[in-house]
């Protein structure tokens, strides 16, 4: 039981479907930033379900400290650094880029989870890589930092949106 009210396999099933929404929006996201646009609800689901995940995965009953929860911590940090740029600082100055930086990164690591987990748990996959350490794993977590660095240096030059009207 997580937290005294839900068996382990039924707050997997949340943490997993929370994930995936962190990714799509995520996503959606990253190409608005490509476009200069800010997409105020959507990086707002972003952020708050991307947050959700890092803090729902130090609910598993796991004994010692592990890389998924190193990942865990790095991307709670990267988090608080995107919040505080868009919503304290408003991506003015360096903010906005420590913005799109920050935002990017915890996106990645969502999905370096993600291809980390569908390696373990796809039986073909598995089959592909049971160690975790194979080509097409490699090649997998390759091409999707290779995807990330280069959509983060295209949105570091394009994002720039025009500041949130005054309520």
């Amino acid at each position: 039981m997580i937290l005294g009210v839900m068996s382990i396999s039924s707050f997997t099933a949340l943490h997993v479907i929370i994930s995936l929404v962190a990714i799509v929006s995520g996503v959606i996201v990253v190409l608005g930033m490509l476009g200069s646009h800010r997409l105020a609800g959507l990086t707002a689901l972003f952020l708050a379900t991307t947050l959700l995940t890092s803090a729902t995965g130090f609910l598993f009953p796991i004994k010692n400290f592990t890389p998924a929860l190193a990942v865990g911590v790095l991307s709670l940090i990267l988090l608080l650094i995107a919040l505080i740029g868009l919503y304290s600082r408003r991506l003015r100055g360096s903010w906005r880029w420590m913005y799109v930086v920050t935002a990017i990164t915890a996106l990645w690591f969502n999905v370096f989870v993600l291809i980390v987990q569908a390696f373990l748990k796809v039986p073909t996959l598995h089959a592909l890589a049971p160690a975790g350490n194979e080509p097409p794993f490699l090649i997998a977590q390759g091409g999707a930092l290779a995807v990330f660095v280069v959509l983060g240096a295209i949105a570091l030059v394009k994002f720039h949106p025009a500041p949130p009207l005054s309520a």
